[in-house]
């Protein structure tokens, strides 16, 4: 099962992208109509999707913001520092094992 939050993340993201599709679709249909110019359109197209971008990078600021908070409060380990301590837990066992070995010869 994926990740609940990356899951969450992809949603916003995807309901971001209906609503410029669906924006782009009713400023298509506006302008066949007549009822705006062309130039019209794109103007409140490029708005829309500035401002949507804007938007999302701020609901993605705060949900890392969110994100890292939680993890704190759970004592949650990042993987950079599971992998290093990984790295030294090997190391260790393998200078411990070269000294066994060199006990053992003596």
């Amino acid at each position: 099962m994926e990740n609940p939050l990356k899951q969450f993340l992809y949603a916003g993201i995807g309901l971001a992208s209906l609503t410029t599709e669906k924006i782009q679709s009713t400023l298509d249909e506006l302008v066949e109509k007549g009822k705006i110019s062309d130039s019209e359109a794109k103007k409140v197209a490029e708005d829309v999707i500035s401002n949507l971008n804007g938007k999302r990078e701020d609901f993605e600021e705060k949900l890392g913001g969110i994100i890292k908070n939680v993890a704190e409060k759970l004592n949650y380990v990042k993987r950079e520092d599971y992998e290093n301590l990984q790295k030294r837990v090997k190391n260790l066992e393998s200078e411990l094992a070269k000294s066994k070995k060199t006990a053992t010869a003596k």
